[in-house]
């Protein structure tokens, strides 16, 4: 009987993610595709769509989990070379399709690679992930002669994705003038095609794919990787900017001044934009996001909710509440309103073309209206994986003894007059994360001062365990 052992440290909450040749190669993915084949047929399914991305090890995974896959019987679509959101777009709308695996190492370092799943239209993750390591393990596996065959989906994609600006002024679609950053990552040949076809100016950087990022990272949440769009709106009068991370399921933006607007309020803005024409819905931002954020949605009229942290977590709790818009700090933002539910930075950046048109305003006018704050990044430091968890335990119960108003959906937030602030373990990495925000430096330094006594309790500190 054969069997595959899996490295431990692989998969994870939400997909599964390695360095290759290190803790993830072409065997793992060949038991990958034999796991989800098992699953899929286990699930009444028969059809799995393959896309990939840009990196230089993608090529030799996605040979691999084919192979996998159609020897566990499930029949293969392969689509090829591009973003995340294509393979999405793929799975939703081919015919006969059930189940979808994206190779991927998203915005991690060039090295890195991984798995991203969907089955039955569902996110796939959790227990779900961990099953196929299980499966893999015990040699469950099914066994057959798949298919496998080609469609190119491109084109139908750029097709759907410019929907989003139907019924808007033409004129003043003319009159914007923007620039686009694939990164090297693998939105470059759809972005290509999508802005070939747009009314107005456009500035494209960095389209050519190539998985070993020469121009900059791609992860448009880092500030220093936003250096290139930032100049060209400078040097070339642009109303403003995005950028993609590496699968281009996440969007970063910059306005006409070369601010960042970060994650949170670039769904302050789809949320006014949305409530407009949706009265009452409810709208979903990661526990990380700003209050000004869940203010700004109540003000308006709609339903503001804090989930958990999570691509797979926010589209599954999209799904049990109905909701049409959710987002996260990352950049991940969802729209089930006038598209599929999925997070895809390249529809989202067109949403706030429109958004920019519906309002009758510029971004960098929606940016200069939003409240200041004053908050910290996201605070990152090492914490052993068997500890992570039972730390943030810890803080939990000193802090209900204590009486203090807190949110513990996923890690626990903590609301005082001075603001909030926020500790929670990471899913994917040994890692604490902290961050706060108040109206003040002085507030917030109060803020970082309680995440300390508290990390100190539990024989912590932000630099990792203390003495």
């Amino acid at each position: 009987m054969m069997t595959h052992h899996f490295d431990p440290t692989i998969l994870r909450e939400y997909d599964v993610r390695g360095v290759f040749g290190q803790t993830l190669g072409a065997e793992d993915a060949r038991a990958i595709g034999r796991s989800f084949a098992a699953r899929v047929i286990r699930g009444g399914g028969r059809c799995v769509a393959v896309g990939l991305d840009g990196r230089v090890s993608s090529p030799i995974l996605e040979h691999a989990l084919v192979e996998g896959l159609a020897a566990g019987g499930v029949d293969v679509v392969r689509i090829g070379l591009g973003p995340t959101p294509m393979l999405y777009f793929a799975a939703a709308t081919l015919d006969g399709v059930d189940g979808a695996v994206m190779i991927t190492g998203s915005h991690n370092p060039a090295n890195h690679n991984g798995f991203k799943f969907v089955l039955h239209g569902r996110p796939f993750f959790g227990a779900q992930i961990a099953e196929l390591g299980a499966l893999a393990q015990a040699g469950a596996w099914t066994s057959g002669s798949g298919t496998v065959s080609g469609a190119d989906v491109m084109e139908a994609y750029v097709a759907a994705l410019l929907r989003a600006l139907d019924g808007l002024d033409p004129a003043a679609l003319a009159r914007l003038a923007l620039a686009w950053d694939a990164g090297n990552g693998a939105a470059g040949p759809v972005l290509e095609r999508l802005v070939a076809r747009l009314p107005g100016r456009h500035v494209l950087l960095h389209t050519a794919v190539d998985g070993t990022f020469p121009n900059h990272h791609p992860d448009p949440t880092v500030e220093e990787n936003l250096a290139d769009v930032r100049c060209a709106v400078a040097e070339q009068h642009l109303d403003f900017a995005v950028a993609f991370d590496g699968d281009a399921d996440r969007l970063g933006a910059v306005d006409g001044l070369g601010r960042v607007v970060w994650g949170d309020q670039l769904l302050m803005i789809f949320a006014q934009d949305l409530l407009a024409r949706q009265p009452g819905a409810t709208v979903i931002a990661d526990i990380k996001a700003s209050s000004a954020l869940f203010d700004r949605v109540a003000q308006l009229g709609g339903k503001p909710m804090m989930w958990k942290t999570g691509h797979s977590l926010m589209k599954a709790r999209m799904l049990e509440t109905g909701s049409p818009l959710a987002g996260e700090m990352s950049g991940h933002v969802f729209f089930a309103d006038d598209w599929y539910g999925f997070d895809d930075g390249l529809y989202a950046a067109l949403r706030l073309i429109a958004a920019t048109i519906r309002l009758h305003t510029s971004l960098t006018d929606l940016r200069s209206a939003m409240p200041a704050m004053v908050n910290t990044p996201e605070l990152r430091f090492p914490v052993d994986e068997a500890r992570k968890f039972a730390a943030i335990e810890e803080v939990r119960a000193r802090l209900e003894a204590e009486g203090a108003e807190l949110v513990a959906i996923d890690g626990v937030r903590v609301t005082t007059p001075d603001g909030w602030w926020l500790l929670r373990a990471s899913n994917t990495q040994d890692v604490l994360v902290a961050r706060a925000e108040s109206t003040s430096e002085a507030g917030l330094a109060r803020l970082l001062a309680q995440i300390d006594a508290q990390l100190a309790a539990s024989g912590l500190s932000r630099g990792g365990t203390s003495g």
